[in-house]
């Protein structure tokens, strides 16, 4: 029997996060189709002439074009990397009010074609305009995600496998609230393997608990190391966008710390933040609400307020 209906993702912005994006989808066979919409349109004309010429190695047939915002007509997902990216030294809060203005012409745009999928956003700060696209879309919040914080997760992922010499795979920790200086790590949830993260440190001594707050530290500041170093990150927010990519469009239900919009969860209301999601085919299914020990929640709540406060000048 044939399949009529195929999986297409939209990308919008072919800058160096948009194609590390296309790129692993690619190699990852995820999709079927893949439009790239860009400003300069002969940049993404070039990527995807460059993409089409990896398709005969990919793992299955992808058809791959640059397009227009018609093209997300009929998109199951239209991934937004399009916007300023953060310079040496820059926050990604201070990147807010002008990519806000660029955001609000790109979903304009999206919506006059029809389009009725799935937004996931990557571009920073990726919580306050997660919030702006879902207000400017007027889609319900559950299709509406931003990338949030499972690429900081992934890091602190990365780090504790170092340290533990585990896969970092069979590391399960993770970074909730703000994409950005106010993050946390959840240490209270966090395991090694199957042990609890606080166990596998009483029984193996040469390890320090205070190595904790280093790897944090060296987490939450990885993205201004790397920038400092070689201008700007995209393999791992590549890579971090295909994982929700397949989340969504294999309907696996899957948990990831997505930016998700709160209605109470975790004591909060109207913010877009990274918080542990099941997602689906019809984008966040649930909110899971973890408990947090008191220093954890105290640190959620000022990621928040953080986060509002920089919100009142663009929302």
């Amino acid at each position: 029997m044939n399949k009529e209906k195929v999986n297409r993702v939209v990308i919008v912005g072919t800058g160096a996060v948009g194609c590390s994006y296309a790129y692993s989808l690619i190699n990852q066979g995820v999709v079927e189709e893949l439009v790239l919409i860009d400003i300069n349109e002969a940049k993404a004309e070039g990527e995807a002439m460059d993409l089409n010429h990896g398709v005969p190695f990919a793992p299955s047939p992808i058809k791959v074009w640059s397009g227009s915002y018609q093209d997300c007509a009929d998109a199951d997902l239209v991934v937004i990397t399009a916007g300023l990216a953060q310079k040496p030294g820059e926050t990604r809060l201070q990147l807010v009010e002008k990519n806000t203005r660029i955001f609000k012409q790109i979903i304009k745009e999206i919506m006059k074609s029809g389009f009725n999928g799935i937004f996931l956003v990557a571009t920073n700060p990726v919580d306050i305009l997660t919030y702006v696209t879902w207000k400017e879309s007027g889609l319900p919040k559950e299709r509406v995600i931003g990338s949030g914080t499972v690429l900081d997760s992934a890091r602190l992922r990365f780090e504790l496998g170092k340290y533990f010499n585990v896969d970092s795979r069979n590391i399960h920790a993770i970074i909730i609230g703000e994409h950005g200086d106010t993050e946390l790590p959840v240490w209270s949830h966090a395991k090694i393997g199957i042990e609890n993260l606080d166990d596998v440190l009483e029984r193996k001594k040469d390890l320090k608990k205070e190595c904790l707050e280093e790897i944090f530290v060296n987490v939450r500041d990885a993205a201004y190391h790397i920038i400092e170093r070689k201008g700007a990150t995209y393999y791992g927010i590549g890579m971090s966008l295909v994982r929700i990519t397949k989340a969504i469009l294999k309907n696996e239900n899957s948990i990831l710390t997505v930016s998700s919009y709160l209605e109470g969860e975790y004591g909060q209301n109207d913010v877009y933040i990274g918080v542990p999601a099941k997602l689906n085919r019809n984008g966040v299914h649930e909110i899971i609400e973890i408990e947090l020990n008191e220093k954890e929640q105290e640190q959620f709540n000022y990621s928040v307020s953080v986060l509002k406060d920089t919100m009142k000048s663009v929302i």
